[in-house]
């Protein structure tokens, strides 16, 4: 049942009807290629497979191939057909996996024709060991994905941080793409963790969920018993423009976290005081909804300028802006540090950071998570996901 939020941020007609055809043809000439590749290195080539065996295992691939872009339009689009989202997410991190390892492979095919091994032993031997690896991966990264998050620390230096503030615990969730397959006791689990690092902020920066609020209710329940001392804040992620943003904005409200549209609280402790911002994420200008768009301006208005920021930004690539305005700490999600190897040569060629704590000018720093849950494909190989605590200290202040 559609929600007058939902309805109000609906966007017009022909921009959906563009989005869509322009997605549909992304997502068919990938499939070309991913499915192209893997199916010339496992069944073509120089295998020789007997006649029907190869016609049997082309039918399969074609068909796969074929239905990919079908499901993956149907999961994906407006309706977020969970089922049909399920099928093309799994589609698509096999065939990267496989189509990656065929790709390497060359090397391995390369060397024994070296060595004087002729087909069909030769392509056999990589059909073999390229189907080994990608099984051993695919099983590996279903597990990392399915995890409860594990928790990395990192201490970061705010010279500007007051004495009363040092220590100061931020727990920082991201990422968390509640979707199709219901990951309730996942979410239970990631929010008991949480409750055991003393956190003073909790933060989520964005891409609460796939999949509008109604559907997504149970998963993001748990949210609502997130502790923190002082502040749990959230801003939105580019997904949260797919699932009825404004839905999601007033269900955090609901489950009593702070939402920061484009606005700041300030928080205080020992008699220092430290500015927690959030701006909407890049892509919320498109959007269609009134009113969204990343404006840092707005977001620091009537601030202290003597005072340190923290600010929650989805995209590292936001960083500009946070340098620009003075920030001293963003936090930021949206990489998932690559979330399928290789994949993040791809995510680096969008983002200035993968993950990680790096400095951007001569006051600001930027901490990438990994993110906590996995979009699409239910696996992460190389790249683990996250609960991350940020303890921020003043200079000179560090742990002995």
């Amino acid at each position: 049942m559609t929600t007058p939020s939902e309805a109000v941020e609906t966007p017009p007609r022909p921009r959906r009807s563009s989005r869509a055809v322009i997605f549909s043809l992304i997502i068919t000439a990938a499939a070309l290629l991913l499915f192209g590749t893997s199916w010339w290195t496992l069944v073509a080539a120089g295998n020789d497979w007997p006649a029907p065996v190869f016609v049997v295992l082309t039918v399969v691939w074609a068909l796969w191939a074929v239905s990919f872009p079908i499901l993956m339009v149907r999961g994906h689009g407006g309706g977020h057909r969970d089922g049909a989202a399920i099928a093309a997410d799994t589609s698509l991190g096999v065939v990267w996996v496989l189509f990656t390892w065929s790709v390497l492979s060359l090397l391995l095919r390369a060397a024994l024709a070296i060595g004087g091994v002729a087909d069909p032993v030769r392509s056999r031997v990589v059909t073999v060991v390229v189907a080994v690896i990608a099984l051993v991966l695919l099983l590996w990264g279903y597990a990392e994905a399915m995890r409860v998050s594990r928790v990395r620390s990192v201490d970061v230096v705010l010279p500007r941080l007051g004495p009363g503030l040092d220590g100061l615990r931020v727990v920082l969730l991201t990422d968390t793409h509640y979707g199709p397959i219901n990951r309730t006791r996942w979410s239970r689990g990631v929010i008991d963790v949480v409750n055991t690092l003393d956190a003073d902020v909790v933060a989520h920066t964005g891409d609460i969920a796939d999949g509008s609020v109604q559907q997504r209710l149970s998963q993001a329940a748990p949210l609502a018993d997130a502790r923190a001392s002082l502040a749990r804040v959230y801003v939105t992620g580019n997904h949260e423009y797919f699932s009825g943003a404004l839905g999601w904005v007033e269900h955090m409200e609901a489950l009593g976290w702070e939402t920061l549209h484009n606005r700041h609280i300030v928080v205080s402790r020992g008699g220092d005081q430290l500015i927690v911002a959030g701006v909407d994420d890049r892509t919320a200008g498109g959007s269609g909804l009134p009113g969204h768009q990343a404006d840092h301006t707005a977001a620091l208005a009537g601030a202290d300028p003597a005072l340190p920021i923290l600010l929650l930004a989805h995209q590292p690539q936001m960083i500009g802006g946070a340098v620009e305005h003075g920030v001293d700490l963003q936090i930021s999600g949206h990489t998932h540090g690559g979330q399928i190897w290789p994949f993040h040569y791809l995510v680096r060629t969008d983002q200035p950071s993968l993950q990680g704590l790096t400095r951007h000018g001569e006051r600001t720093q930027l901490y990438t998570s990994r993110g906590t849950g996995f979009w699409g494909p239910p696996f992460r190989v190389f790249a683990p996901s996250e609960i991350t605590v940020l303890t921020l200290r003043s200079e000179g202040s560090l742990p002995t």
